[in-house]
């Protein structure tokens, strides 16, 4: 390809990079568009693969024909053949009329299978019936229907490991990779790096009206090592991050380190930090620890004072009752106008808990008062929900515990 055509290609899809391998890719593309042929894009997660197709369509004898890119793993299996092949009406519950389903929508034109390695195997095996002869049964239905749709599919999956696990069919990918075109990740493309965050950086600075930042040659060295997990996408957050973020417009290899990993080998992905290192996330899941730690610390003492109030309300009963003759018992009139003896009996053999006791159960109980009414913004209703009680109960106790002002 002539590299005037070439950069017209990159302009009019707003391609950034100059690398060996993106400029095959881009090729490929091109020299497959006017043919009929299926094409399998290979990449990883967050490479722009979802260019390819529009490039393939907008340059092949469909282009004014409809396009329709499908993201197969957003689908649910339930309904996923009824989106692809349509479905007649009757056929399940909600089918109130007939589909034709994208292959009938976009007869003559293109169907991008994006995440193709996301289909169900059923599905597969009807995919694979219309790429082979063109024909296939709407959900519920009887009559065969005939389309004409150019397949462009890709996934991140490695479809080897696939197949050999049963879960994508053999004779599919076949069928599929009639021309393979395997995209390039970024830790691949050297100075497209560069070029591509300056891109970002310039679009930032546009959109929010605010000074561009700009890379020393340091921090592009630095930039072009690390490895770059989720690869343009990846980049694209962190660069706006940087821009929103840093107080610096000229953005230096300390700057840079606050948002991307230093292990020139790592492919874990970047964490946001604070300008100065004060702030991670590593930090906010301390506090959680010490949230957590807390809590359950509150918890056992609840226990605690659980059990020694379950002792003492057994060694009341076990206190030998009054006997009552014959004479002196109640009737069940008057047995339901007073309250039951062993309640009495009960209530007059308790003995008072010792003081220390007394006063760490009323300091736990107006702390968990304390903290639910923080947790909720002081909304008595919803903090009497989390303890578990009544509102009533929860104003009885914010007035014993002087919390109702």
């Amino acid at each position: 390809m002539k590299t005037t055509e070439l950069q017209g290609i990159k302009q009019r899809y707003n391609i950034v990079g100059n690398c060996d391998a993106l400029n095959h890719v881009l090729d490929v593309a091109l020299q497959v568009a006017p043919t009929d042929l299926s094409v399998l894009i290979i990449g990883e997660s967050g490479v722009g693969k979802e260019i390819i197709p529009r490039v393939i369509h907008d340059n092949s004898p469909r282009r004014r024909e409809k396009y329709f890119a499908i993201n197969c793993g957003s689908i649910p299996e339930g309904t996923i053949d009824s989106e692809l092949f349509g479905h007649v009406k009757g056929s399940y519950t909600g089918a109130i009329g007939d589909s034709p389903g994208y292959f009938g929508v976009a007869n003559k034109g293109t169907l991008f299978l994006d995440e193709v390695g996301e289909l169900p195997l059923a599905t597969q095996a009807r995919l694979l019936r219309v790429l082979e002869t063109g024909e296939y049964i709407p959900v519920g239905g009887t009559e065969i229907r005939k389309t004409d749709v150019r397949i462009v599919a890709a996934t991140n999956l490695n479809i080897r490991q696939a197949i050999s696990e049963g879960r994508f069919r053999e004779d599919l990918y076949y069928r599929l990779n009639s021309i393979p075109i395997q995209m390039p990740p970024l830790r691949e493309r050297g100075e497209d790096i560069v070029l591509l965050f300056r891109l970002f950086a310039m679009q930032m600075a546009e959109k929010y009206r605010m000074e561009r930042v700009v890379l020393t040659e340091e921090a592009k060295q630095m930039l072009m090592r690390y490895k770059w997990p989720g690869n343009v996408r990846q980049l694209k957050n962190i660069t706006e991050q940087i821009s929103i973020l840093s107080k610096e417009r000229t953005i230096t290899p300390d700057v840079l380190a606050q948002f991307i990993p230093q292990d020139r080998e790592t492919t874990q992905l970047a964490v946001i930090a604070k300008g100065g290192g004060e702030h991670s996330f590593e930090n906010e899941r301390e506090i959680l620890y010490k949230i957590l730690f807390e809590l359950r610390g509150n918890v056992n003492d609840m226990r605690r004072e659980m059990s020694m109030l379950k002792k003492q309300i057994e060694d009341v009963q076990a206190v030998p009752h009054t006997f009552i003759s014959p004479s002196t018992a109640l009737s069940p009139h008057q047995a339901i106008a007073n309250p039951p003896l062993e309640d009495a009996v009960a209530e007059e053999y308790v003995e008072p808990a010792p003081e220390q006791e007394n006063l760490n159960l009323n300091e736990l109980g107006r702390q968990m008062l304390v903290k639910a009414l923080e947790r909720n913004n002081g909304n008595r209703s919803k903090a009497a929900q989390e303890l578990g009680i009544s509102d009533r109960t929860l104003y009885r106790r914010l007035k014993q515990f002087g919390l109702d002002r």
